[in-house]
């Protein structure tokens, strides 16, 4: 019953987002007006945006542009999360969007404005947004490199993989884990430069360190993903340890190793982990005939 009323719940916050009578104007001032001593601020302040960017008409593009024209920050801050999704799920006036983006990129001096804008050209995914982007990757501040990160992330492109790959040594373990992550995991491209920035992330990051043992676990997911052979030695002693974490377990499976079979056989007698009988049945040893076939 609860499940099924949660699930009604859903449906009708879904509904109302898309029936929404308050006007576009009345919708941005509640957005500007959120808050921010609340700590339910951001959530108030996103729902707002996401009524905006559903109804995603030309009255909300103009009216989001004018915002990014504004002198306040806060203006300026949700005129640009508004253009990063307009139109959502189905995107519109993405032309308008990016230019506007990428004009503010040029000029913007604020720290923050300049990751929020990074971030929305990420969601918009176009490619003229990657060169522009680049130069920030030295930002003396490390939520315009996370930003940058964000905008880069889930790309192809050789530009943006090159760029993720630098931001993966950055100073702020952060920053270092998003770019981590973007190569490893959010793209399928499978390069000596990708494998060699994420192996020495794995070489390098400290598993058991509070804000690095993340950035170990996206390297190995990364690596298990290109079934780059270096990690096993480190994979099978993790398997056999009294720490095993979801990401080993499921590095295990996309490795589909038979050399793992025998740890994972002996993760099986303690550990209960859904992913477990996954990873056994991946890395389960065929015969030869199997192989070959």
């Amino acid at each position: 019953m609860a499940a099924r009323r949660k699930y009604l719940d859903n449906i009708r916050k879904i509904l109302e987002i898309g029936i929404d009578s308050r006007s576009t104007a009345e919708l941005i001032q509640l957005a500007l007006s959120a808050p921010e001593e609340d700590d339910d601020y951001a959530k108030e302040r996103w729902h707002f945006v996401g009524l905006l960017q559903r109804r995603g008409n030309r009255e909300v593009l103009d009216r989001s542009i004018a915002l990014t024209k504004c002198v306040s920050i806060e203006k300026r801050s949700l005129g640009i999360d508004i253009l990063g999704q307009l139109g959502i799920p189905e995107r519109t006036f993405p032309d308008e969007c990016v230019t506007r983006l990428l004009e503010l990129l040029a000029q913007e001096f604020d720290p923050l404005v300049l990751r929020d804008i990074c971030i929305a050209l990420g969601h918009l995914g176009d490619p003229r947004s990657i060169e522009p982007q680049l130069k920030f990757c030295l930002h003396p501040d490390w939520e315009v490199r996370y930003g940058v990160v964000s905008g880069l992330s889930g790309r192809d492109d050789d530009r943006a993989i090159l760029g993720l790959i630098k931001l993966s040594t950055d100073v702020c373990p952060e920053v270092r884990d998003w770019a981590t992550f973007g190569l490893g995991t959010l793209i399928e491209v499978d390069t000596p430069a990708i494998r060699e920035a994420l192996y020495q992330r794995f070489l390098l990051e400290d598993r058991q360190g509070k804000e690095t043992a993340e950035i170990y676990d996206e390297a190995l997911a990364g690596l298990a993903n290109r079934k780059d052979d270096r990690i096993l030695p480190q994979l099978i002693t993790k398997l056999m340890s009294d720490d095993v974490g979801t990401f080993a377990i499921q590095a295990a499976e996309a490795m589909a190793d038979d050399r793992l079979y025998p740890a994972l056989l002996h993760l099986q007698t303690w550990c209960d982990s859904t992913y477990l009988e996954d990873a056994l049945l991946a890395c389960k040893p065929r015969s030869s005939q199997q192989r070959s076939s």
